[in-house]
């Protein structure tokens, strides 16, 4: 329900202010408006305030203001001056921009509030955990490793060197620099374009394989009705040994449980100074590409709060640098989603990454549930995604008809009928065809 909840307030604020923007600036503009809907299908939520019709409708995939326009059907003659297509073609430009600049504007403004109100949270780009099998351990990163720069980009979070990676895993080698904890400054290539292994990071199903924060061999949660918990394992517990193997690191006894799936394994631990036995049967498990079975514990470690607070960065800022980081993260991200749309279109990135509403509510609700700075980062996060998808020169989007008043301008005539067809049907099968996409990703994730 939460999930749920989070996802609707999130279509509802970021929808609405879009066309708000676009009506806003219609009336300003002196073109009627005769409906506001949120949402497409037949409204099942109608009121009329200040000639208007406001509604709310089934399917929340977007919305849409509906202004009076002669190529739509017959319009009163009284209402003519007031007719969207009868007007300059400067004031149906600042009509069209309007909603995905409102989006962007939000954008700015959403980042300034959490960083304002809620401070700074940054994660240092440093390795302190290597899964494997994985690819950042077939490519060589070690623990300690300080990612300095991906493909000669500087980053200065994990969050910015996983998203570099990730977008890039498509288009060839990635050149990641590193600091090792010796100091000497590496390089790391990452070479999996086309592998089975980047589809499925694209898919979500699986990691680069590296995090940021380190554990230590103490048990921090036990999942309810897993093996751990049958076994009668605890919060606190420290594995010493698997069936008489010492296991002084978290990784050595998780890996024998991967590679034991089905066996009892007598455990070794510690519990309040006290050692213990017990006999745990690891769950089995089929990876998502099904090229194996793994075992499973259903436990996660504690983390190492020494080096927590060694790649945690938190502070303050005061208004004005919030703003100003949220002006900066907001153009960062716009260009980054604008560069990933071109590397779609020259095959440099997977389409696996584009993701539809499925997605949107299950980050929506797992950020809800971290906080509500996480939660308004995300809303921010796709309020940049919304306003630049409109502004993609693709016609029945903003930036569609954006184009074709702009050539209308230079050149003293609208483009002709045919012509503007033809990009309708374009765009529409071009849209058709990534909502489809977007929920076959969506599904795909959600089966796993």
């Amino acid at each position: 329900m939460q999930m749920i909840l989070a996802f609707l307030f999130a279509i509802l604020l970021l929808v609405s202010l879009h066309e708000l923007g676009h009506l806003l600036v219609a009336r300003w503009c002196g073109i009627k408006v005769l409906r506001f809907s949120v949402g497409f299908g037949k409204p099942f939520y109608t009121k009329k305030w200040r000639n208007i019709e406001w509604c709310l409708a089934p399917i929340p995939l977007g919305g849409y203001v509906k202004m009076v326009d002669t190529r739509e059907g017959n319009v009163a003659e009284a209402d003519l001056p007031y007719a969207f297509d009868k007007q300059h073609p400067l004031k149906r430009i600042a009509v069209i921009v309007a909603g995905p600049l409102t989006n962007l504007v939000l954008a700015v403004l959403l980042y300034f509030f959490a960083f304002g109100m809620g401070g700074v949270h940054e994660v240092r780009p440093f390795v302190g955990t290597l899964h494997t099998p994985s690819i950042a351990a077939s490519t060589g990163f070690q623990v300690g490793d300080q990612i300095i720069s991906v493909n000669g980009k500087p980053v200065h979070t994990m969050a910015d060197a996983q998203t570099e990676i990730i977008l890039n895993l498509e288009a060839g080698k990635i050149a990641v620099q590193v600091q090792n904890e010796q100091n000497q400054t590496l390089e790391r290539v990452i070479d999996v374009a086309g592998t089975p292994q980047a589809a499925m990071v694209a898919k979500r199903q699986a990691s680069l394989g590296i995090s940021a924060y380190k554990t230590v061999n103490k048990i921090d949660t036990v999942a309810p009705n897993s093996a751990a918990a049958k076994a009668g394992l605890q919060h606190g517990d420290q594995i010493i040994a698997v069936n008489g193997v010492p296991t002084p690191n978290w990784a050595d006894w998780s890996k024998i449980v991967r590679e034991n799936a089905g066996r009892n394994l007598n455990i070794d631990y510690i519990r309040a100074g006290v050692q213990q036995q017990t006999v745990l049967q690891p769950q089995s498990v089929e990876l998502p590409d099904r090229s194996q079975i793994i075992g499973r514990a259903g436990v996660s470690p504690q983390s190492d709060k020494a080096w927590e607070e060694k790649v945690r960065h938190e502070y303050s800022v005061g208004f004005a640098e919030a703003m100003k980081m949220g002006w900066e993260r907001t153009v960062k991200y716009s260009t980054m989603t604008v560069q990933f749309f071109g590397k779609l279109l020259i095959g440099q990135a997977s389409l696996s990454h584009i993701s539809g509403p499925i997605t949107i509510a299950d980050v929506a609700g797992q950020t809800v549930q971290i906080g509500w700075q996480p939660y308004v980062e995300f809303l921010a996060l796709v309020s940049i995604s919304l306003g630049v998808m409109n502004l993609l020169p693709i016609p029945v989007l903003d930036g569609g008809h954006l184009v074709y008043y702009t050539a209308e301008l230079l050149r003293g005539k609208p483009l002709s009928e045919r012509t503007q067809q033809m990009g309708l049907r374009l765009g529409l099968a071009i849209m058709l065809t990534m909502m489809v996409l977007a929920f076959f990703n969506d599904i795909s994730r959600l089966l796993g």
